[in-house]
């Protein structure tokens, strides 16, 4: 069953020129149809200005479309009366950690989220324990957010969204701004949440190397799904992706030019040990 559907989703920017009062519409997203299904881990790729963070947007009704229709679980996002059910079905979590953390306390950050929901106080600290221990930051619930690192910043605003229990989480490149410790430990909190408690997971990024994992991959371009496919039928398109500006990971770069030096091995090479084990048989 699917918990997001875009049907001819379109969406215009108003562009004010600053000499002028004169107004332009800028086309963001042009007419993009698509379902994804619950429990899935989709990934997005573009280069800036793709249209992919303004994809995001809309998944949980930051923005409604110009044109056509987006539905979470089926309710329409466009439908006022209906925000606050869209906003409980799909969370979202920012590139920069501290404009998303508000508390002065780890704890107290987590359990903003579930209290503006009205549950009880009972319920809201067993989900604060509960979220804090799925992206491992239990051992953290008392110290200010200002003392932690870059990774664990973005681990507690993943656990604020998580507090809430949406069914989906869209991160608009929530490793942009880590080193790559960082990155490790936010992509496997991300993988946790998706294969262990079933979580649809919606990743905007532009490492190539974060999307080997996903389900699915959009690969977007001027505001249109370029491409869509597995990470493995995606990353076969070496020289397409490069057309689309994109980059591939390192090995399956190097995998894609020993077969045109005229080395017999697949492409769509997405890991080391795959690039090994083609080398070695």
């Amino acid at each position: 069953m699917s918990i997001i559907r875009a049907s001819r989703l379109g969406f215009d920017y108003i562009k004010y020129n600053d000499e002028s009062e004169d107004a332009e519409k800028v086309k963001a997203i042009s007419d993009i149809s698509f379902e994804i299904e619950k429990g899935d881990f989709i990934a997005v790729l573009g280069h800036n200005g793709s249209g992919k963070s303004t994809l995001a947007k809309h998944i949980n009704a930051l923005l409604v479309p110009t044109s056509g229709t987006m539905w979470i679980d089926g309710v329409n996002t466009a439908e006022e009366d209906e925000l606050w059910k869209v906003r409980q079905k799909a969370g979202m979590v920012f590139q920069n950690p501290d404009n998303q953390i508000i508390g002065t306390v780890v704890d107290e950050d987590v359990a903003f989220g579930p209290e503006n929901l009205g549950i009880s106080t009972e319920d809201i600290w067993s989900r604060v324990d509960e979220a804090l221990g799925k992206v491992g930051m239990l051992g953290f619930r008392d110290r200010s957010p200002n003392r932690l690192s870059g990774g664990q910043k973005q681990r507690v605003a993943i656990a604020g969204v998580v507090a809430m229990r949406p069914e989906c989480i869209v991160l608009d490149e929530p490793t942009a701004m880590l080193d790559p410790n960082g990155r490790r430990e936010v992509l496997e909190v991300i993988r946790e949440l998706n294969k262990k408690e079933g979580v649809t997971v919606i990743l905007i990024t532009h490492y190539m190397e974060e999307v080997i994992f996903a389900d699915r991959v959009f690969v977007m371009d001027s505001g249109e799904i370029a491409l869509e496919g597995t990470p493995r039928e995606i990353f076969s398109k070496v020289d397409e992706l490069k057309k689309l500006r994109l980059t591939v990971p390192q090995v399956t770069e190097l995998a894609h030019e020993l077969r045109k030096a005229g080395v017999e091995i697949p492409e769509g090479i997405l890991t080391i040990d795959e690039l090994v084990d083609a080398l070695c048989g």
